[in-house]
């Protein structure tokens, strides 16, 4: 890790989903979601990881629902809605998923039994929800990166937060191998949805301009 945390100090991680996922295809990695709740675990005493996201629900198949099946059994605590479609003034249908109200009223809730709060989000909406539970005497760490080109977090947010993690520092970390070559060894959990192994993996659901979570 890229700073200390502290074994005794109850900690929960929030993960903007479509935030996250945006960034680690911008530094070109997918992430292996049991190693990350791992580290976290092996450092801090991790109270709940919460994963946000929206679903399609009249897809016949949503690209992200193995993923969502699989974080709900091995760990994570998914937080999910169906998203909404409109048509723009331009007449393209596009489809909305934000969670950050979702997001926001679950980190305030915890606040009063957290010392620390991880959040995996860039998005500068979040700098007042930060600001209000350091009131409240909670630590905030913000994972994001400012590698990507455009960065992918806000400047007014990582100021706001106790401490900034740089995604591509944990790289070597929660980054998951691709698909398995003859001969090859992959060396991460195969319990993990393949469908995330794939280079044709492609969550359309965060795609614009098919989707917006504005």
């Amino acid at each position: 890790m890229t700073f200390k945390f502290y074994k005794d100090e109850k900690t929960a991680l929030f993960i903007d989903g479509a935030n996250l996922y945006a960034a680690a295809r911008a530094l070109g990695f997918d992430i292996n979601y049991k190693r990350l709740l791992s580290i976290f675990g092996e450092n801090t005493r991790v109270i709940r990881a919460f994963y946000y996201t929206a679903l399609i629900e009249d897809q016949e198949y949503s690209p992200i629902r193995p993923l969502v099946d699989w974080l709900d059994y091995n760990g994570y605590t998914m937080v999910t809605k169906p998203t909404k479609e409109f048509t723009d003034n331009y007449g393209r249908r596009k489809i909305k998923g934000n969670m950050d109200i979702e997001l926001a009223i679950d980190v305030m809730e915890m606040a009063g039994i957290l010392d620390h709060v991880v959040l995996f989000s860039g998005d500068g909406d979040f700098r007042r929800l930060v600001e209000a539970i350091q009131r409240k005497g909670v630590r905030v760490t913000v994972v994001s990166t400012v590698k990507s080109s455009p960065p992918m977090v806000a400047d007014e947010l990582r100021r706001q937060a106790d401490h900034f993690v740089e995604l591509m520092d944990l790289t070597s970390e929660i980054a998951r191998k691709h698909v398995r070559k003859e001969n090859e060894v992959d060396d991460l959990p195969d319990d993990q949805p393949d469908e995330l192994n794939d280079d044709d993996y492609d969550d359309d659901e965060y795609d614009d301009p098919i989707v917006t979570t504005a």
